[in-house]
């Protein structure tokens, strides 16, 4: 069965960063585009970031560009996103998701494999 399980969350200071850990098994991360999305209360889901099949090609909403990094680590079977610069529109839930490589990786419905979600939050 081809899970997630998401790490990393929690509260962190405006202007913190904060480092999301996606560890899958039951299927290989490198086979698969790895999107990353968020969803704060009462929003849609929005994708973030996502690193893709062919050529680990990255992309970014412009919200994050900039300020978010997304990797992989094969011999983890680990994908991460690295968020520095947390500002109060970051906070959600944020979620990772496995799917092929499509040019509109923003969408939610073109993913397979679902995490849980980890929460983030940016107070002082």
């Amino acid at each position: 069965q081809p899970q997630f399980v998401e790490s990393g969350g929690g509260l962190v200071q405006p202007g913190g960063s904060l480092r999301l850990s996606c560890a899958a098994s039951g299927f290989t991360v490198d086979y698969y585009a790895i999107g990353w999305f968020r969803q704060a209360p009462g929003k849609e889901k929005e994708g973030v970031a996502c690193i893709g099949f062919t050529d680990d090609i990255t992309h970014y909403a412009d919200s994050v560009k900039g300020r978010f990094t997304v990797s992989r680590d094969n011999a983890k079977n680990t994908v991460y996103l690295q968020m520095n610069g947390l500002n109060p529109g970051d906070p959600a839930v944020y979620f990772c998701a496995a799917g092929y490589d499509t040019d509109t990786w923003y969408a939610p419905e073109e993913f397979d494999y679902w995490g849980q979600g980890t929460p983030v939050t940016v107070s002082s």
